[in-house]
């Protein structure tokens, strides 16, 4: 956890306590390729904007990212003051509590430095790209100008070595964010951190803030990277990002980032039996979940996080009995879904992925890649772990809260994990976010497809091609039905937009789609552009389980 006195600046981890937690449990690229799919709920073609071209790069019936409509809603939004950030991307060697393994990351610390702004700020941030690809950088839930999006191909070049791109655009929203690339499987690295947005009519009292960033970690472990892992899956056959492909070669050239490569490997430090597990081509890791539907994911990583750190050397927080304290999560990871619960205490959820909800108290969380939790918790006497699971894997990581004492303690399960778990579904959106009441001028049905034995996840069975869209028009309510029809479930992003969970069910810009299950979510197209649709494991999203939703002149 991150912790700050409220309105602060963003406070370091203390490294302390003990272990033990859980037995249980900018130049160019290449121009995309024109041409496309048809047939698909009226989904229409044509070539991607590239960063930088003019806007008829984009066939003339669709928005461009660069083109006058989306820039008339920035002005509506309007300028506000201007933040300055910069920060730079590199190969780095990073101490992750258990061991210290060479990685790439912001500014040489994982997660990256919080960047905390208040609404109506205008965020002016440079990101200089000195790793051995190139990269971009994605504002995740952000409802930005789509040229800011951070989408090679689609709304930017990719950043070259040696290059850097200056981002700007007014963070209109409140709300729990983070940043990360959206090139190749980038995320699955350290390349990370946490966005704030903060609402200057705060409604909630509180007396700290803690800032939780939640991944799962094999980068720089036995010579493993996140493009081997990728490879090995079976999904290494092709990159469909197109960073690989701006590089000049296929996905993970130059990837080791100075790392040196071994064929075999044990990680120092964890259980046992906890390296990667997907050794085999199309072959994944055997892990269950009841409440994912069965199958969790497709790698078992050696190390799972807490801000950075494993629990041999937790982050720990200190409080006062009676603290009031607001705890934002975020969940980064790669493949793992997040159990968490604070020993002791029960949390009441007031927030998800950035939009208030009716308050509900429950004893635990489960977080999917992308998704974000705001929770208040009245901070009761002595030593409690934040306990993470990572579900379905039978691992676990920590931090600790601590209102007195200093010496390392080794906790049990806290019976909080196995108690009254919150998943989205059971959330009311609050009232004053929830959509005005429509039936949709527009259904969209993007069946989620593929499997684990072929790898060849899609989206209505067609692999990401930056040319293939599914048209909106401004103005529009728009039913997006996500059908799940593989045996595993799929945490689905939407950029550039929130989306409401059916019967008054929270805004949302992430959602978990079970095995076999179908969620329809509705959303206003107020947001002009080219935006992705995405799985939001790293992995099957580049192995192609990701299309685009463009806007209609």
């Amino acid at each position: 956890m991150h912790e700050k006195t409220r309105r602060a600046v963003l406070g370091t981890g203390i490294a302390a306590a003990g272990s033990g937690l859980l037995t249980a449990c900018g130049s160019p690229g290449p121009r995309p390729h024109a041409g496309g799919h048809g047939g698909v709920d009226g989904d229409a073609t044509g070539a991607p904007a590239r960063a930088g071209a003019p806007a008829d790069d984009v066939p003339a019936e669709y928005v461009s990212p660069h083109g006058p409509e989306v820039a008339a809603v920035e002005r509506r939004r309007g300028p506000g003051p201007v933040r300055e950030f910069r920060l730079t991307a590199t190969a780095t060697t990073l101490d992750i509590g258990a061991r210290k393994v060479a990685s790439w990351a912001y500014e040489d610390q994982v997660p990256g430095r919080e960047i905390r702004v208040t609404a109506g700020d205008t965020i002016a941030l440079t990101l200089a790209n000195n790793l051995p690809q190139s990269t971009t950088l994605h504002w995740h839930g952000i409802r930005l100008r789509n040229d800011m999006d951070g989408v090679p191909g689609v709304t930017q070049r990719a950043i070259k070595t040696g290059a850097a791109f200056d981002y700007r655009f007014t963070a209109f929203y409140p709300g729990t964010y983070w940043i990360h690339p959206h090139s190749g499987v980038q995320l699955d690295r350290g390349l990370y951190a946490p966005l704030i947005v903060e609402d200057p009519k705060e409604p909630l009292k509180y007396d700290k803030e803690w800032v939780v960033v939640l991944d799962d970690w094999l980068d720089g472990v036995g010579g493993r990277t996140p493009d081997k892992a990728f490879e090995r899956l079976g999904g290494g056959k092709g990159s469909h990002s197109m960073a690989g492909m701006e590089d000049g070669g296929k996905p993970g050239a130059k990837a080791e980032g100075g790392a040196k490569s071994t064929a075999k490997g044990t990680a120092k430090g964890g259980a046992k039996g906890t390296g990667v597990r997907a050794t085999a081509r199309r072959k994944a890791a055997p892990s269950e979940s009841g409440p994912l539907g069965g199958h969790a994911g497709d790698v078992t990583y050696p190390y799972y996080l807490v801000n950075g750190r494993s629990p041999e050397s937790p982050q720990v927080f200190r409080a006062k009995r009676g603290d009031r304290v607001r705890i934002r999560i975020i969940n980064a990871g790669g493949d793992t879904a997040f159990r968490v619960a604070l020993g002791g205490h029960r949390m009441t959820v007031t927030h998800t992925d950035g939009y208030p909800v009716v308050p509900a108290r429950t004893d635990a969380l489960l977080l999917g890649m992308g998704e974000r939790y705001d929770v208040l918790v009245t901070v009761k006497d002595g030593v409690f772990p934040l306990a993470v699971i990572a579900e379905g894997k039978g691992r676990s990581a920590m931090a600790v809260l601590r209102t007195r004492g200093k010496n390392p303690v080794k906790f049990p399960r806290p019976k909080e994990l196995d108690g009254e778990l919150l998943t989205a579904d059971r959330l009311k959106a609050a009232e004053e976010v929830r959509l005005t009441p429509k039936e949709p001028d527009r259904i969209i049905r993007m069946r989620l497809t593929g499997s684990m034995r072929r790898w060849d996840w899609a989206i209505n069975d067609r692999p990401y091609d930056p040319s293939q869209r599914y048209p909106v028009r401004a103005g529009e309510r728009v039913r997006i039905s996500f059908i799940n029809g593989t045996d595993m479930w799929h945490p689905v992003h939407l950029h550039g937009h929130t989306f409401a969970l059916p019967d008054d069910g929270p805004r949302k810009d992430t959602t978990i789609v079970l095995p076999h299950h179908k969620v329809n979510v509705d959303l206003d197209a107020d947001n002009p552009g080219l935006w992705m649709v995405h799985c939001h494991n790293v992995y099957h999203s580049e192995s192609g389980m990701m299309t685009i939703l463009g806007y209609q002149k």
